[in-house]
Order: C-alpha cells, then sequence, then structure tokens
C-alpha cells in the first residue's frame, strides 16, 4: 500500500465524515435545538 492509497482513503473518509455532519445538521430531529440555539442572543434575561 502505497503513500497515494492512503490519501484516497483518507480523502473518502473525510468526505464522508463530511456528508454525516450535513445530514446531521440538516435532520428534523435537531431543528427544535437549532432554533433555539438560533434565538438565544435575542433573548432578554
Amino acid at each position: 500500500m502505497d503513500i497515494n492509497t492512503l490519501r484516497s482513503v483518507a480523502t473518502v473518509a473525510c468526505f464522508l465524515v463530511f456528508l454525516g455532519i450535513c445530514a446531521w445538521a440538516w435532520s428534523r430531529r435537531n431543528a427544535a435545538d437549532f432554533d433555539e440555539a438560533a434565538r438565544l442572543p435575542f433573548e432578554q434575561d
């Protein structure tokens, strides 16, 4: 196994992690938490 194969595997792994993060961020299950976090700066004490 040479360095180019390792680079290819690392690139594919990073891309899959990126897709997983995007799927997590856009999932409906997390929408309420993200909406609440988005309103935090505007709430008064």
